[in-house]
């Protein structure tokens, strides 16, 4: 196959009617081969933001990366009222996995998409045959969790702080380069986020795909049973920690779960939660390996 043929992803949107909208997605590699690996954003991002990690992976590989809810092209609703845990992102992929019946493939994400694919990998094992995360969101095991803890997080009102609005695309690269999580992400990384992670208005501005409120819903909301899906898991789960800052926490039940052989978990030196823009060459032996 031509490797350039291979390096360029189908923009797909995919229907969840049950799930009341559309899912979108980046289809690289070879479409007449079945997928082999489903890749999860983080919180706040979009499927395009790890497309220079992921396109290598289509001279040998299909791999589908999708767009949450409230993310990028995606058309599933984004309703912050009532919502307390991550569960509806386990039901999207889930869906997902039906509709496309996707099987034997490996789930992986990044973040809040690695913690989907937690959840979801449980629930449908017969779907799956292996877990890769890169520094999913892992809380200390202390039960059921209501949102309004959260309410006055460093997270959750920097995201209610964000600015959802730019005149262009152009304009908000330039107001991110070299800021904030910006700080180690390469120029086509940057592009790539703001290409999907905008929108265009009818008065001719752009705005964030993922709200504000969205995205502090989502980090305020840490009802989902993570301890559950992995103590339930039928097939091996391989977590990599971020050396600084990690969001995947250090717990008892995590290390009898390692200890017993039923996760593998380590951590890479020099990286930050932003682990898969810092370490592209990580992922991709990662996710080759668990596909091969």
């Amino acid at each position: 196959m031509d490797s350039m043929l291979a390096q360029a992803p189908r923009a797909r949107l995919i229907d969840l009617p049950a799930r009341g909208g559309a899912m979108a997605a980046l289809d690289f590699g070879d479409a007449a081969r079945p997928v082999d690996v489903v890749f999860v954003h983080a919180n706040g991002f979009n499927a395009r933001t790890y497309s220079s990690i992921l396109a290598p992976l289509g001279e040998s590989l299909r791999v589908l990366a999708v767009d949450q809810r409230g993310h990028g092209r995606s058309t599933l609703p984004a309703q912050t009222e009532g919502r307390t845990s991550w569960d509806g992102l386990r039901d999207d992929l889930l869906a997902l996995m039906e509709t496309l019946d996707l099987r034997d493939v490996v789930l992986s994400g990044h973040s809040m998409g690695g913690t989907a694919c937690a959840l979801a990998q449980a629930e449908a094992p017969q779907r799956v045959r292996r877990v890769v995360l890169f520094d999913p969101v892992v809380m200390p095991s202390v039960g059921r969790i209501d949102p309004a803890q959260f309410g006055d997080s460093p997270l959750v009102q920097g995201a209610l702080r964000r600015r959802a609005v730019f005149p262009d695309r152009e304009s908000a690269v330039a107001a991110y380069t070299g800021r904030g999580a910006f700080r180690t992400w390469t120029a086509q990384m940057l592009a790539d986020y703001v290409a999907d992670g905008f929108r265009d208005r009818a008065d001719g501005e752009v705005e964030l795909s993922c709200a504000p409120e969205w995205e502090a819903s989502n980090f305020s909301t840490q009802g989902h049973d993570t301890w559950g899906a992995f103590e339930r898991a039928q097939v091996p789960i391989r977590i990599l920690r971020a050396a600084e800052g990690s969001t995947c926490r250090e717990d008892p039940r995590l290390e009898a779960l390692v200890a017993a052989g039923r996760i593998q978990v380590e951590t890479i030196a020099g990286t930050s939660h932003f682990l898969p823009m810092e370490r592209p060459d990580l992922v991709q032996a990662e996710l080759r390996a668990a596909a091969g």
